[in-house]
């Protein structure tokens, strides 16, 4: 479990975008995965089990929050991704341009991978943010491996498009 929490709790977070929301499905997550140990098939890898069964519970809880009538108070409460009403604290902080920047960039990427068509959406997540194999995330979604590549690569390009307005500035850092 310590081997595999982190990036299955990164995986998941990034899926929900809610802190408690993600530890609640990660806990969900290892009930089922401790719960069903004795039908575990080692025709694949732990990993490959363990992601199928986090991806199977952010499918369900979007599934669920489709039917809310009332956004969750523990939500952001602006449209980009703002802090919740219980994060809403003053930033003792001094302004900085790089930060303000930082912020809105890292506010577009969000965006951006959101923006993702959903089959694209989750295998750049599974690659670039739990350094999954192209098989593994094949056998996860249950496709072939040379159309997870072809996902990941549609998103790249996608992702490519949203943040040119950012690539002069990303030059100047480097």
């Amino acid at each position: 479990m310590r081997r595999h929490r982190n990036p299955l709790y990164n995986f998941i977070y990034r899926s929900v975008r809610h802190p408690a929301t993600a530890e609640e499905i990660l806990q969900d997550a290892w009930l089922r995965i401790l719960q069903g140990a004795n039908d575990f098939q080692r025709a694949s890898k732990f990993t490959t089990w363990a992601y199928t069964v986090a991806r199977n519970l952010c499918i369900d809880h979007a599934r669920k929050a489709v039917l809310r009538r009332h956004p969750s108070l523990d939500q952001p409460t602006m449209a980009d991704e703002g802090p919740s009403l219980g994060e809403l604290l003053p930033d003792t902080r001094a302004a900085v341009d790089r930060t303000a920047i930082g912020r809105e960039l890292q506010v577009r990427i969000v965006r951006a991978i959101d923006a993702l068509p959903h089959d694209q959406r989750e295998v750049f997540l599974m690659r670039e943010y739990s350094n999954l194999q192209f098989k593994e995330i094949a056998e996860v979604v249950g496709a072939p491996e040379n159309t997870v590549k072809s996902r990941m690569r549609y998103a790249l390009e996608r992702l490519q498009e949203a943040l040119a307005e950012y690539e002069d500035y990303a030059r100047a850092l480097g």
